[in-house]
């Protein structure tokens, strides 16, 4: 019998029981911010500053998710956005080179008008309008005319991140993101015929997928991305961190993937030469069994996402 329940609103009360404490953050300073190299449309290694908004937590109640640990209860004043974007650009300017697109994550969805104010949309697409590229979240169920509103604002490429995460039929629902992969496809339309680009976020063996079945659920997944018109999809091994997890592990309904799972993943998605594949590195050292040999693997997958080539698999003689 699982420990994780059946209906929606029941969902929300489980997950939300099993949180750890929330991190307090400022609501008038980013909880983080940082330069980025990434592999451009063109082929160029561009720097991108990634710039993590504090704002007030998605009103979705992800199964896996652990963003909601940098948010707030409260939707932040008009005002703090566009500040909390000056304060981490003229940090990041005195760090490191002139970033080329910029990403404004906000642990939820950029379209959300209970975490960015509509009434801030000039003030933002004034400071980011200059970069080559725009890159924000938004779920699909929030995917509508207002983005095209602040599109013309920006006057410049907009790219909108969604989270796919699976196509299983059983595994996607009990995700708790309350999406099919019809609405996704159906929001995936209306950024396409509005010449607005896609990148997709997709999990590499989420709860209740066996070890086996990791790499090929991740690689249906990628085929949609690709299908649906994405540019771009990031591959993101599912972390333990948000309590509902460590619940789900206690219970044996869910361990991160390996490390070689994430790899098959990567390789896939590059190797099918339709976009640009990356892998998230991000805590990398948590599905590696031998830390003799991580290093060596962990360049390999930034050399893999920067070339977008597929290169040999490192061989270790101490884990084999």
């Amino acid at each position: 019998m699982t420990v994780y329940p059946d209906s929606a609103s029941a969902r929300d009360r489980w997950i939300i029981e099993h949180r750890p404490a929330r991190t307090p953050v400022n609501p008038s300073l980013p909880h983080a911010f940082v330069i980025e190299q990434e592999r451009s449309a063109s082929g160029e290694l561009v720097p991108i500053a990634t710039v993590f908004l504090t704002n007030r937590e998605c009103p979705w109640r992800c199964l896996m998710c652990d963003l909601w640990k940098h948010t707030l209860t409260e939707s932040v004043p008009p005002g703090a956005i566009p500040n909390q974007i000056d304060y981490a650009l003229s940090q990041l300017g005195t760090t490191a080179g002139a970033p080329r697109q910029i990403k404004l994550y906000n642990s939820g969805s950029f379209f959300d008008p209970r975490a960015i104010p509509p009434e801030d949309y000039p003030a933002i697409a004034e400071r980011v309008g200059t970069f080559e590229r725009v890159i924000v979240e938004c779920h699909p169920a929030l995917v509508n005319e207002r983005i095209l509103k602040f599109r013309d604002r920006l006057g410049t490429q907009l790219e909108i991140a969604m989270g796919l995460e699976t196509v299983h039929p059983e595994i996607l629902p009990r995700l708790n993101k309350r999406m099919t992969t019809e609405q996704f496809a159906q929001a995936s339309r209306f950024l396409r015929d509005h010449e607005i680009a896609l990148r997709v976020f997709v999990l590499v063996k989420p709860p209740f997928i066996e070890e086996s079945e990791a790499c090929p659920w991740a690689g249906r997944s990628v085929d949609f991305a690709f299908d649906c018109g994405a540019t771009v999809v990031s591959l993101i091994p599912t972390r333990l961190g948000n309590g509902a997890l460590e619940a789900l592990l206690a219970a044996n309904e869910f361990s991160p993937p390996r490390l070689e799972t994430f790899e098959a993943a990567v390789e896939y998605g590059i190797g099918l030469g339709r976009g640009r594949v990356f892998g998230d590195l991000w805590d990398l050292q948590l599905f590696s069994t031998c830390q003799a040999c991580l290093p060596e693997r962990r360049e390999r997958l930034v050399r893999m996402n920067h070339q977008q080539v597929v290169e040999q698999r490192v061989f270790c003689p101490r884990c084999g």
